[in-house]
């Protein structure tokens, strides 16, 4: 074994026995300290000794369903499940009563035995990464990668590796969450961040958690505009931070854009120069606003899924949007461009998991709509791979039909803010077309309900 392994060898794991003890013996003395927001924060892994994490599971179990916890009723409890000889039955669960200190201080023990567990987390997580390293067997940047994962897990207070039963998901996490949504902020924190187009919001119920959205459209569509009124909306309206990544235009095109939807300015005129004192004024107007949302655009070019990872840790946005699929960088693992792309959105669906984020990445469509007579896009039409359609949760692709009336000659019977968002996938619900209108002055696409009411 290397200097490194070595060091692990013999380590006596960190756990405190008496604040464990403490833990426990307070609840048994004064069940009330369950709703202690330190203590509610633990998990039965937490504990270090198994009838520790016996006892303190059958508790919190109790509690998610508002079940009386006391001296009999845990006994009961402990049997139900299973764990009464594991935990030390009844002649334990009394010299836990006895150990107590102070009740008042059951805080105190939960941060104590909080910071045991990571600790404890802290050393796995170097055991894992220097077995990786040793193996060899993925190139550094991956190492690198896993490596800061594991601590980002620890961070979050969550699981590093490991097999969850099913009742500890459904008492300390699927019957927690339930009671929660009684409260209406709450409610509001579990629904899905509008996308600022009630039509589309109506079909897919707005950006959820740990989904991945891809948005395939053609060249000329106005994908990029779309989701830059998606984050607009969320960073003005929603008060939300976001994350855009641009890996084709820069963070000054985008900048001018934004303002153009705000000021109602022409972004032609924005690019040509030449405005008027009117104009000037709604400029400095909608800057006023944008220059109070937490909307921030990273412009690097050729990045990777992985660094974009490693950003979005750091910065901790509510919702990721990337522009676009196919300009991101590649590992190298994969022979062809299928597989490359393939690898690409298998990663970013596990980052929006892994982050517990919205992902919304924008994606070239092949050019067969082009060939047929309705030009209207399908699941079949996005580029590269298939597996983009199966990685991600919700597929809306955007349609213009002006813009091939126009290239057909059609132009007289064209209208030029006729828009629809195609829902082609949505895993939470049906597929659906969200009619929207645009308007390509101010690079602005609205719902076409909303239009008709103004």
């Amino acid at each position: 074994m290397s200097e490194f392994s070595d060091a692990f060898e013999g380590l006596n794991m960190p756990y405190s026995l008496e604040n464990e003890q403490s833990v426990l013996g307070a609840i048994l003395l004064d069940p009330s300290c369950m709703s202690d927001e330190r203590v509610s924060s633990l998990r039965p892994e937490y504990f270090y000794l198994p009838q520790h994490k016996a006892i303190f599971g059958a508790m919190a179990a109790m509690d998610a369903v508002n079940k009386p916890l006391d001296f009999v009723t845990l006994l009961e409890q402990l049997r139900t499940d299973g764990d009464y000889e594991q935990a030390g039955g009844k002649e334990y669960l009394t010299q836990l009563a006895q150990l107590v200190p102070s009740v008042k201080n059951v805080g105190a023990y939960a941060d104590a035995v909080a910071e045991k567990y990571y600790i404890r987390a802290l050393i796995n997580a170097g055991r894992e990464t220097v077995t990786d390293a040793q193996e060899a067997a993925a190139p550094a940047s991956d190492l690198i990668d896993a490596a800061e994962q594991r601590i980002y897990a620890i961070r979050q207070g969550k699981e590093v590796s490991g097999l969850v039963s099913l009742k500890d998901v459904l008492n300390n996490e699927t019957f927690v969450r339930l009671q929660a949504m009684d409260d209406e902020d709450v409610r509001k924190e579990m629904k899905g961040i509008s996308t600022g187009l009630s039509t589309v919001d109506r079909i897919i119920g707005g950006l959820h958690k740990s989904d991945l959205i891809i948005i395939g459209a053609r060249p000329g569509m106005g994908k990029t505009s779309l989701i830059l009124n998606m984050a607009r909306h969320i960073g003005v309206n929603e008060k939300r931070k976001v994350a855009f990544f641009s890996l084709e235009m820069s963070r000054d095109q985008l900048a001018q854009r934004l303002l153009s939807f705000d000021a109602a300015v022409d972004v032609s005129r924005m690019r040509d120069g030449g405005l008027d004192i009117d104009e000037w004024k709604r400029i400095s107007a909608a800057s006023s606003v944008l220059v109070e949302t937490n909307i921030f655009i990273d412009e690097t070019p050729a990045t990777s899924v992985q660094k974009i990872k490693a950003k979005l840790r750091r910065n901790k946005p509510d919702v990721a949007f990337i522009d676009y699929l196919q300009l991101i960088q590649p590992t190298g693992r994969a022979e062809n461009r299928v597989n490359q792309v393939a690898e690409m959105t298998r990663d970013l669906k596990i980052m929006a998991k892994e982050l517990n984020i919205p992902v919304v990445v924008c994606s070239q469509l092949s050019r067969s709509p082009a060939k047929e007579s309705s030009h209207i896009p399908q699941l079949s039409d996005l580029r590269d791979s298939g597996s983009i359609e199966q990685d991600a949760d919700i597929v809306m692709m955007l349609h213009r039909p002006h813009y091939y009336q126009i290239a057909a000659g059609d132009a007289a019977q064209a209208d030029p803010g006729e828009a629809m968002l195609i829902v082609a996938k949505n895993r939470h619900g049906a597929a659906e077309t969200a009619r929207l209108r645009w308007d390509g002055r101010f690079t602005k696409f609205v719902a076409q309900e909303d239009s008709l009411e103004e």
